[in-house]
C-alpha cells in the first residue's frame, strides 16, 4: 500500500501517519519528492489492515493506492522517479549507459592491472574482477580470496575506476566490504535470504544477479529484501536464464529487462557475457541492451582468453574489448539521447 501525502501535509502530519502505520503493525518508508511525500506501508499484518483504510482520513493524506505486485518499495507506483545509484563518481541509472569489465576471476597482478588499463583506455568506467569464486566443480579455480582483493584495490587506485566484485557468502562479507565499492550478488545467491539481509545492512551499493531460473516477480522481491532491510542502493542485473536451448550457455532475456524497468524504478544492466557464453555474441547482445534500454553493462575481458582459468570462452581479449566499445559509440549516443 502507498499513502499520498498532500502537497501541504505538513512535518507533524506525517509523522503521525508514519506513527499509527507502525502502530498498526507494519513498516513505512518514507519517500521525500519535490512536491509531495509518499510512504510505502510493508508487512504482512492482515488481521489490522482495516486500520490502515482508516488513514484516508488522517489529516494531510490525500489519498492510499493499493499496490497489485507483492514488492512495494522497488515498485515504480511507489516511486516514480528512477532510481540513479551511485558507485563513488559513477551514476548507474543516470544519461550516461555504464560499462563495467574485467576478467571473471583475478588470476594475478599482472594479468588484472594489464586489464584494468587497458579497460579504461576504452571506456569502461567500473571495473569487474571475481576474487571469490563459485564454481559447479570443487575442482575448478575458485580464486585468490583475501589477496585478489588487494589486487583489485592497487588496480582501482592506479586506475581510479571503482571496484565492483562477488561476495558468496556472510563469512566473507566484511573482507569485500573493506576492499570493493560495489557488492555483487551473483545467480547462484540471488536467493540467498540470510545473505541478503545481511548486505541491506552494508554501506555499500549492490550489483543483484538475476537467478538462472528466476521469474522477474522472484528477482524484484529479491531487490525488496535489500531495499526493506535499509539498502536503497541496489542495481539488478540481467545475466540470461536457463532454456531449452543447448546452443548457448543462457538466453538474454531482453524482454525480461523491459518488463523489470517497467515494474520498478531500479537501474538494470545486463551481462552478455554470461547470457551468451560466447565472445562473437557479446558486442551483438550489448547492442540489443542498450537498444531496449538497459542502463549498463558488465562485460569479461581477459588479456588472453584461452589462458583463463574461468570464462575463457565468453571472455573478450583487449582488443576486442576497445572495438566493441567503438561499435557502441552509437548505440551509447541514441540511448543518451532517449533518456
Amino acid at each position: 500500500m502507498i499513502v499520498n501525502m498532500s502537497s501541504t501535509a505538513t512535518q507533524e502530519q506525517i509523522d503521525h501517519v508514519m506513527e499509527r502505520i507502525k502502530e498498526c503493525g507494519f513498516l513505512p518508508h518514507l519517500i521525500k519528492g519535490a512536491e509531495r511525500t509518499v510512504i510505502g506501508v510493508v508487512g504482512k499484518n492482515r488481521g489490522r489492515r482495516n486500520e490502515l483504510e482508516a488513514l484516508r482520513v488522517a489529516p494531510g493524506v490525500e489519498d492510499l493506492i493499493s499496490i497489485s505486485q507483492p514488492f512495494t518499495l522497488v515498485s515504480l507506483q511507489l516511486q516514480t522517479q528512477r532510481t540513479i545509484v551511485n558507485v563513488k563518481d559513477v551514476r548507474i541509472g543516470g544519461p550516461e549507459l555504464v560499462v563495467m569489465a574485467g576478467p571473471c576471476s583475478v588470476e594475478s597482478r599482472e594479468q588484472l592491472m594489464e586489464t584494468a588499463r587497458a579497460v579504461k583506455a576504452a571506456g569502461a568506467t567500473i571495473l569487474r574482477g571475481g576474487a571469490y569464486k563459485p564454481r559447479t566443480s570443487p575442482y575448478d579455480f575458485q580464486g585468490l580470496g583475501l589477496e585478489g582483493l588487494k589486487i583489485l584495490k592497487e588496480a582501482s587506485e592506479e586506475t581510479g575506476l571503482p571496484i565492483v566484485t562477488e561476495v558468496m557468502g556472510i563469512e566473507d562479507l566484511d573482507a569485500v566490504v573493506e576492499y570493493a565499492d560495489m557488492m555483487q550478488v551473483g545467480a547462484r545467491n540471488m536467493q540467498n535470504y540470510p545473505l541478503l539481509r545481511r548486505l541491506a545492512t552494508v554501506p555499500r551499493p549492490v550489483l543483484l544477479k538475476r537467478g538462472p531460473s528466476a521469474t522477474i516477480k522472484e528477482w524484484l522481491l529479491a531487490a525488496e529484501y535489500l531495499l526493506s532491510g535499509g539498502n536503497p542502493n541496489v542495481v539488478l542485473c540481467e545475466r540470461g536464464i536457463k532454456t531449452f536451448d543447448s546452443e548457448l550457455r543462457n538466453t538474454l532475456d531482453l524482454v525480461g529487462v523491459a518488463l523489470a524497468k517497467e515494474l520498478c524504478h531500479l537501474p538494470i544492466v545486463v551481462d552478455p557475457s554470461h547470457a551468451t557464453g560466447r565472445r562473437s555474441l557479446v558486442p551483438a547482445a550489448s547492442c540489443a541492451a542498450v537498444a531496449i534500454g538497459a542502463d549498463g553493462l558488465i562485460i569479461e575481458v581477459h588479456p588472453c582468453p584461452e589462458r583463463a582459468l574461468s570464462d575463457g570462452p565468453q571472455s573478450l581479449d583487449l582488443p576486442g574489448f576497445a572495438a566493441m566499445m567503438q561499435t557502441l559509440q552509437s548505440a551509447m549516443a541514441v540511448a543518451a539521447a532517449g533518456r
